[in-house]
């Protein structure tokens, strides 16, 4: 499971951001020390029903996010298919959480990353809407910004994409993408 973001105290509560702050929510839950340096990320490790599960955030940055996939692939030897990615979207509303199995990158220069070095699009996603820039702001300068009144709502849609990563695992993507998408898109966002 990778949470795509950046590194570094200035970045922590941006809306990049929100795929770190996803593993996070997921490590306090399950009670796993994100905090091991290896293969260009930090790492923990949990295990659920025989599954081992790798909590990754990529500390290449958001663009070079899958270089930190190429050499736990190499190490771990998992399948493409294998990869949860959890990810800010601005094409979906502020809150808003999409379950997706392949697709393309939709301009995302990290989930762009991840697909180049695992040479397929097939994994899953767990986009987490951010919301469009208003009249006159940059993507760049919008998605590096924080939140402002927006905040209460993205840790709320935060919790519900770290309950979305465990549904995956628990009930495999296409259970998932099936409950999910279709409470958010009949609730507007509502809690699982």
């Amino acid at each position: 499971m990778v949470g795509l973001g950046n590194p570094g105290r200035r970045y922590v509560r941006t809306r990049h951001n929100v795929g770190f702050r996803v593993v996070d929510r997921l490590a306090a839950r399950w009670h796993v020390a994100v905090t091991r340096e290896a293969h260009r990320a930090v790492l923990g490790e949990e295990r659920r029903d025989e599954e081992r599960i790798l909590l990754v955030k990529p500390q290449t940055f958001m663009n070079a996010s899958g270089e930190s996939l190429r050499s736990l692939r190499r190490f771990h030897r998992f399948a493409p298919g294998e990869v949860l990615a959890v990810h800010d979207d601005i094409d979906l509303p502020a809150g808003r959480l999409r379950v997706r199995m392949g697709g393309g990158a939709g301009g995302h220069r990290g989930i762009e990353s991840l697909i180049d070095v695992l040479g397929e699009r097939e994994f899953v996603r767990v986009r987490v809407g951010v919301g469009r820039p208003p009249q006159g702001w940059e993507v760049e300068d919008w998605v590096l910004g924080t939140p402002g009144d927006d905040v209460a709502t993205l840790d709320d849609a935060e919790e519900r994409a770290a309950d979305a990563v465990e549904l995956v695992v628990a009930e495999g993507p296409a259970r998932a993408m099936n409950r999910i998408n279709q409470r958010e898109a009949s609730h507007g966002g509502s809690p699982l």
